[in-house]
């Protein structure tokens, strides 16, 4: 009997976990792969390619989901420092992740760190796992192996969409990763300016794996706390995190080194989506590459009303995604779907009025057209 509860109990958990995956796995980005199937088609072709090992560790995977669970923080009430959660929000409201800086010493704990050293392994590549840029770059590597550099921060040049990512700077003779947390409110209009502080940090991330083992066996990596400011239900709360990146300031001849964009394409909303499954983009043996014949050097702005912020009414508001080649800015808001085989050109502003379903018809090509009803399709 104790064995059958045994086995049932197992089966839950297996269950759970699959299920776990199946919400990673569930979003399509492209042409049927997602995030886990293009990171897995891009090691595989690495491995191909120089007849090598790379192996993929997703920090948080269905195997360590449980685990996983365990490292949730309480939110801070701003007012009075209370946690969150006494306040009478024990739900998921009232708790948060603590960031990307523990991954160094989860690297020990998981013993990935041993075996990676043990199998010869000199460095690890670190990144978000929403960049679809961020993949091996076989240049960068040789650059740290000759001049010895223990950690690497890819940084890129900033656009208006980037101006409160976090940014290099040197202070006491070290390299140093200042977040817009960490700033005064009376400079972060400095901070915030492309002229002050042209970079910020891609969050790819290239470190040794016996720096990390002597600094962790040392207890040396003392990262700054960053206190981050939200609000949820109304209320002002604080998130003490830290990042992956405030460790740079520890290592040995650690370096920045400035990247092309191509190597930071975050997907974080369903604007972001969009570009990506866009005629913008193609698609190749798991990794993106800009289409040439996109004259503009950087992406079209776009933004999505509420409407289409679920990946799922996202998905179901376009019968095929739109040709955005020569699109500078698009703005949608309202009650809108999109037909198939459309065009969108220059600067299309498109607002449905209130309780008022605006088709977008199939074929259309709006170029610098503001639309708002259908009377303003014709012509």
């Amino acid at each position: 009997m104790n064995s059958e509860k045994a086995l049932n109990k197992k089966e839950k958990s297996q269950k759970r976990k699959l299920n776990e995956l199946a919400k990673i796995s569930l979003i399509s980005v492209r042409s049927g792969f997602t995030f886990l199937d293009l990171f897995v088609a891009q090691i595989q072709n690495l491995n191909t390619k120089y007849g090598c090992n790379v192996p993929l560790v997703l920090m948080n995977s269905f195997n360590t989901h449980d685990d996983t669970m365990k490292s949730q923080y309480p939110r801070l009430v701003a007012e009075d420092f209370t946690p969150f959660p006494c306040k009478g929000q024990p739900g998921k409201d009232g708790w948060y992740p603590p960031g990307h800086g523990d991954l160094f010493q989860s690297l020990m704990n998981s013993g990935k760190l041993d075996a990676f050293l043990a199998e010869g392994k000199e460095y690890v590549f670190v990144a978000n796992s929403d960049n679809l840029g961020a993949i091996v770059d076989s240049k960068i590597l040789k650059y740290l192996i000759k001049f010895k550099h223990e950690y690497c921060m890819e940084v890129t040049p900033k656009t208006l969409a980037d101006v409160k990512g976090g940014t290099l700077i040197s202070y006491d003779g070290k390299v140093q990763l200042l977040e817009i947390a960490q700033v005064p409110l009376a400079h972060v209009y400095e901070f915030k300016s492309m002229d002050e502080f042209r970079a910020f940090n891609t969050n790819n991330l290239w470190v040794s794996l016996k720096a990390i083992k002597r600094l962790v066996e040392a207890d040396a990596l003392k990262m700054e706390i960053i206190p981050n400011p939200k609000e949820v239900k109304g209320v002002e709360v604080i998130q003490l995190e830290t990042a992956a990146g405030a460790a740079i300031r520890f290592f040995d001849n650690a370096v920045g080194i400035n990247v092309p964009r191509s190597r930071f394409l975050p997907v974080k909303a369903t604007s972001d989506l969009l570009l990506v499954q866009s005629d913008l983009y193609t698609l190749a043996d798991g990794y993106f590459s800009r289409n040439t014949a996109r004259a503009e050097r950087s992406d079209p702005s776009i933004e999505l009303g509420p409407e289409f912020n679920k990946v799922s009414n996202f998905l179901s508001r376009f019968k095929s995604i739109p040709s955005i080649i020569s699109l500078d800015r698009l703005s949608v808001s309202g009650d809108v779907w999109f037909g198939a085989n459309i065009v969108l050109k220059g600067k299309v502003k498109i607002a449905a009025k209130e309780r008022v379903k605006l088709e977008i018809p199939d074929g259309a090509v709006l170029e610098n057209k503001e639309i708002n009803g259908p009377e303003d399709l014709s012509g």
